[in-house]
């Protein structure tokens, strides 16, 4: 596709997106924007012409904002970042911080002054950080002043960052960007940003050795809220959203912040966003829309046997993992609502497979979304018949575009997007996951799907969380091992692990059973919730 003007004066973006042949067929038809437009303008100064000043924006650290509050805020902000720091449109901008209120600000703020943003996790440490700045080759830091020590170190280091800016992650207003903010007027003339100009460099998680940076333009983050936001939740200004995943992340970031803001609803930010909290979030502010993965609706579930109320939700959205179907079929009998299960990616920049409220059911990840295709292929990338597991392949009005990187190729082919997750698309044209395609475990000479196992697994009583994985066997190449995490009052025990081998041979094609089973008291996870089964696989390689 032929891009539009911009508005960059550093066009270090344009200059580095893959070259046209590499890129995925773009499908924008319905997904009309102005030449001109400034996704963070619309997400904020746009809501309060339209009516929505009064509204609640943000909830977090123990206060409200409304959306009339919030686009001073930004607009302060994004005065201070041009006048004060001397940020050029193009510049790319690093955020570290929890999830919070400020940190939204600073992104909306940074991207209503043209620059692209990377939005970082406080986990990351120097040298994830350092590979993120030579990467982007990030001249900026805006950081919650209680994380800044890594950043600050990584700057000492950097040919590139030369400046570190502290924020208040708190409610308190009370560090160096916030007093130079405080002192600016709340009306800003945004930088006018083309549709096709880079807002926002997506860092892959899970990513080893180099990360991969994906690319997405201000038109794609209004694309993901008037596609999944408009056609699978309907959201309303009456809706409350609450989630676990970081807005570093971009389900997170759509979730907590595009989605909401879009639509005049509000969103809870929480720091810590355990399970415990995120109840007590949906008890206090009567949340509607609630993002998180797998295990946390596990929890969620064992927290209603004692008590805890979640009648609110009128929908629950699973990412990031594959939903199992006894957490579907119990969260449906315990509340009366679906759970709606999709499956996304950071370089498509958020969910393109989704169930329906409408359309929902277990073990099945739905159809794709208006103006998004999908199919499954073989390696010579020919679609295969329905109920043959393949390769997912997916095209829509968003695709990967990775900054300059040699692995554009291996996401890329013949036009479609190659998510690198092993499905099936049955004859009534559903998708059914079956594994990531490096999770595919091959046993002499079957294929078995590591989560096909933990499903059943789950559906023991004694078992809490699992995972499974596959693991060298001089025999059958690989076999299948299950880490399992019993739930209280169950004890490890060889006694115990043969029960569990029997219960799965009683659920599943006996062949597929886990042949090694390890108890643990914990499973290795990101800060979404997602169980990093490579971690596993790296623990049991050592």
């Amino acid at each position: 596709m032929k891009l539009g003007p911009t508005g960059h004066l550093d066009t270090f973006a344009r200059d580095n997106l893959p070259p046209s042949n590499q890129w995925p067929e773009i499908l924008v038809d319905g997904f009309d924007y102005p030449e001109w437009l400034n996704c963070a303008v619309e997400l904020t100064d746009r809501m309060v012409e339209r009516g929505f000043g009064d509204q609640t924006a943000l909830i977090g650290n123990g206060r409200r904002r409304t959306y009339k509050e919030l686009s001073d805020w930004t607009n302060r902000i994004a005065r201070a970042l041009t006048e004060d720091y001397g940020l050029k449109p193009g510049n790319r901008v690093l955020i570290r911080s929890a999830n919070n209120p400020a940190m939204v600000a600073c992104w909306l703020a940074a991207t209503k002054a043209g620059a692209v943003v990377v939005n970082t996790m406080p986990m990351l440490r120097v040298g994830e950080i350092a590979k993120v700045v030579d990467k982007a080759e990030v001249t900026m830091a805006l950081c919650d002043t209680r994380l800044m020590d890594e950043l600050v170190a990584v700057a000492k280091e950097s040919r590139f960052l030369t400046q570190v800016i502290g924020f208040d992650g708190t409610a308190n207003h009370d560090a160096e960007l916030d007093r130079a903010a405080l002192d600016k007027p709340v009306k800003f003339e945004a930088v006018k940003t083309g549709r096709d100009d880079v807002a926002l460099l997506g860092f892959t998680s899970g990513s080893t050795g180099v990360p991969k940076a994906t690319m997405h333009f201000h038109r794609d983050i209004l694309i993901i809220a008037d596609a999944y936001a408009k056609e699978v939740l309907d959201v309303t200004p009456d809706d409350v959203f609450v989630g676990s995943p970081p807005l570093a992340f971009t389900f997170g970031l759509g979730g907590l912040a595009v989605f909401p803001l879009r639509f005049g609803a509000a969103a809870t930010l929480l720091e810590q966003a355990t399970p415990a909290k995120m109840i007590e979030i949906i008890e206090t502010y009567k949340a509607t829309v609630c993002f998180t993965a797998p295990t946390a609706y596990r929890a969620m579930l064992a927290a209603m046997d004692k008590g805890a109320d979640l009648s609110s939700l009128r929908v629950a959205v699973s990412a990031g993992e594959t939903l199992p179907a006894p957490v579907y079929d119990e969260w449906v009998r315990k509340t009366g609502k679906p759970i709606v299960d999709g499956i996304g990616s950071t370089e498509m920049l958020h969910i393109f497979i989704s169930n329906r409220l409408d359309d929902s059911r277990a073990a099945c990840t739905g159809k794709p979304l208006a103006g998004y295709q999908a199919i499954v292929v073989d390696d010579d990338m020919r679609e295969v018949a329905p109920g043959t597991v393949g390769k997912l392949a997916v095209k829509g009005p968003i695709g990967c575009r990775y900054l300059a990187d040699d692995r554009q190729g291996d996401y890329v082919r013949d036009g479609w997007n190659l998510t690198g997750d092993s499905f099936i698309r049955d004859e009534d044209g559903y998708f059914h996951f079956a594994a990531r395609c490096d999770d595919m475990i091959v046993s002499a000479g079957y294929n078995i799907a590591g989560p096909e196992v933990e499903a059943a697994l789950l559906k023991h009583e004694a078992v809490a969380e699992c995972a499974v994985i596959g693991v060298p066997d001089t025999e059958r190449g690989h076999v299948v091992e299950a880490h399992v995490v019993l739930v209280d009052g169950s004890a490890a025990s060889d006694a115990m692990a043969k029960l569990l081998q029997e219960h799965v041979k009683s659920i599943i094609a006996p062949y597929k059973y886990p042949r090694s089973i390890v108890f643990a008291d914990t499973l290795p996870k990101t800060e979404s919730g997602k169980i990093q089964r490579f971690r596993l696989k790296q623990a049991r390689a050592a």
